[in-house]
């Protein structure tokens, strides 16, 4: 089946074509992120042409970056290959094609980096066209984005006189004492015009005050005053020579030459990944606007322990961290009034207890997540948390396997980080801090109940929790059954 539109003479500007994919009612329907479209000219008609466009992989995703193409242009694609490797915000993800025909035209090479969502970044053509002849269409970007305004009256910073001496004489390659500094600052003087004599080369107020000494003699001629700073205006904004005016930044050493040996004082620029961005952004806007509350416990690990040997015996191995995952996801069953998320507008109970697992990777942290953790029993757990944690690392994690979560756990133990707070991760309400176990003599008594000393593993761990969902009583109680339940291993097999 066919549909035109027909205008004139019965020409035909546009026509419906049946192709692969799904129909209805004779008509092609196309999954999103994709567009035909075809046209005609003088020679008839062009081929069919399917848009492949930079998708959103994330719910934080602004842009991405490609990594690598799958396919070569003139390859044959099947609906479920995979086009190309997409970094996002997240992890690097596989763009699968949703549509059967042969790539045409690639966009955007492989490297490229900060392609906004929506940007067209290859072409495909259906099966039995010349994908040789395609037709790039006009529109091949996304929407612009409004440009930011341009501050109308910009300040610059006050350099203080012994700065600008520095800046205009290029010589003085010391330190100033405070009181040198305030010497040289009243009287106009130019320390390179003489020898620091203090400790690691500091210009001390001694030399400060010998320079003054033969200032008045007449033995060096006076520092000229620097010339003020030009005034940046809106009219010099608007001018061409706008480009022109000097910026002073005494504070901030100059940028390095790439490909030369860094020169004394410069620094080197290090590229951020979209997943470095995207973190610095998330904790920036947790720690500023989410009320963080800490509470702080040891943790008894003899229990723990000795069942491990026991099933190294067997050859099942668990970790300690496996345990603590499993024994938070009890204690939100028995306390779901923690296992909670803050919205923007307030708190939110959550249908199932999503355990998130801190995992450090080459470009930063991740979260992936073990659903239902409380169903699980411990080996599941060790068997998921460790397949997890290598497609973190290899940043194969599909965007279901880190979204969401209910609650996350950040283990510095294999550190030998014995106690540290974290931030949470929103719309989460809480996050485990877990330090190294460490050996403690604690009195005790015996079964006739004798005092004694005795040798026990013990660990801390602190919570972070938001105070507007999970407050300082609720968040005691909670650490409290959460203790219980890891030193009771027992405990864990309840639910």
């Amino acid at each position: 089946m066919a549909a035109s539109l027909q205008l004139g003479r019965g020409r035909a500007l546009l026509r419906l074509v049946p192709g692969p994919g799904s129909r209805r009612g004779g008509v092609r329907v196309l999954p999103a992120g994709t567009g035909v479209w075809r046209g005609v000219h003088s020679g008839g008609w062009l081929q069919a042409t399917i848009k492949i466009l930079m998708p959103s992989l994330s719910p934080t995703m602004e842009e991405g970056n490609v990594v690598k193409w799958l396919k070569k242009e003139g390859e044959t694609v099947t609906a479920g290959d995979a086009l190309c490797e997409i970094e996002t915000d997240k992890a690097v993800v596989t763009l699968d094609s949703s549509d059967d025909g042969t790539l045409a035209k690639i966009m955007v090479e492989e490297g490229s980096k900060g392609i906004r969502l929506g940007a067209l970044i290859a072409l495909m053509v259906e099966e039995g066209e010349d994908w040789k002849q395609v037709e790039i269409p006009k529109d091949v970007g996304p929407p612009k984005s409004p440009q930011p305004a341009v501050p109308l009256t910009p300040t610059i910073p006050e350099v203080p006189v012994s700065v600008k001496q520095e800046q205009a004489h290029g010589k003085l390659q010391f330190r100033l004492s405070p009181a040198a500094r305030n010497i040289l600052e009243k009287h106009g003087l130019d320390a390179s015009q003489s020898s620091p004599s203090g400790p690691r080369g500091i210009f001390t107020k001694e030399d400060a005050l010998k320079l003054l000494q033969l200032k008045e003699s007449g033995k060096i001629p006076e520092l000229k005053a620097s010339p003020a700073p030009p005034q940046v205006t809106a009219a010099t904004l608007a001018s061409p020579a706008a480009e022109s005016v000097p910026y002073l930044r005494p504070m901030v050493p100059p940028v390095s030459t790439p490909g030369k040996p860094n020169a004394l004082g410069t620094f080197t620029e290090i590229p951020a990944s979209n997943i470095r961005r995207v973190i610095a952004k998330r904790l920036t806007e947790s720690k500023s606007t989410v009320p963080h509350a800490y509470a702080t416990t040891d943790c008894d690990l003899e229990a723990i322990l000795k069942i491990r040997q026991d099933l190294v015996k067997e050859n099942i191995k668990v970790s300690v961290n496996d345990f603590i995952i499993k024994a938070i996801a009890v204690t939100l069953k028995q306390m779901p009034d923690v296992n909670v998320s803050w919205d923007g507008k307030g708190p939110k109970q959550l249908p199932s207890v999503d355990i998130s697992i801190a995992v450090a990777t080459d470009k930063g942290l991740i979260t992936p997540i073990i659903r239902d953790a409380a169903t699980k029993g411990i080996q599941e757990i060790a068997v998921s948390a460790k397949a997890l944690a290598k497609k973190a690392r290899d940043g194969k994690l599909l965007p279901e396997e880190y979204q969401g979560g209910s609650f996350s756990i950040s283990n510095l133990g294999m550190f030998g980080i014995s106690e540290f707070r974290a931030v949470i991760n929103p719309p989460q309400a809480c996050i485990l801090a877990v330090g190294s176990s460490r050996p403690e003599l604690r009195l005790t008594q015996d079964e006739e109940g004798n005092a004694k000393l005795q040798q026990q593993q013990r660990m801390t761990v602190s919570m972070a929790s938001d105070c507007r969902v999970v407050d300082d009583e609720l968040a005691s109680k909670f650490l409290e059954n959460f203790k219980a339940n890891l030193e009771n291993p027992i405990r864990l097999a309840l639910l």
